[in-house]
């Protein structure tokens, strides 16, 4: 077990772990932020997607000791209110079915309109390969990540 200093959402943290711990297990047990999903366990679902210093990362095979010191967000910490346009525009579009990918969807959708304002649905799609939904609902994340760039 190590102290680990980490910057969630905005504040300081620290946890005593296995340094080898993956994040997503830090999140969830040590900190309590569920949002975050652990879906495969080999970075291939997408389910646990967090930003780590801006860039979207999967936290499941992410050891703790490797995030030590930057700024790490969850879907918690996108919006504490659930407005950012990404959130409102998976409402409107009517995203979730069974909901269990949609935190890492969103987490991973926000890096792109980060960078890309208007992104076209080309870019959209292939920024978002890789990222799995077991329902299916690809046609209605790609509208939701459209609806977010008008409105952001």
């Amino acid at each position: 077990m190590r102290s680990v200093s980490l910057t969630i959402n905005g504040k300081p943290s620290t946890v005593d772990v296995d340094p080898a711990t993956p994040l997503v297990w830090v999140l969830r047990e040590h900190l309590q932020l569920t949002g975050t999903k652990f879906g495969c366990g080999m970075a291939q679902c997408g389910a646990c997607t967090v930003h780590v210093n801006g860039e979207a990362i999967r936290s499941c095979v992410t050891p703790v000791s490797s995030v030590a010191g930057k700024s790490i967000t969850t879907i918690e910490g996108l919006s504490a209110d659930g407005t950012h346009p990404l959130q409102k525009a998976w409402v409107a579009e009517q995203v979730p079915q069974c909901g269990y990918c949609q935190s890492g969807q969103i987490m991973q959708a926000a890096t792109l309109l980060a960078k890309n304002k208007k992104p076209t649905r080309e870019q959209i799609v292939e920024h978002m390969n890789g990222n799995i939904c077991r329902c299916g609902t690809y046609q209605r994340i790609v509208k939701a990540v459209q609806r977010a760039a008008k409105e952001a």
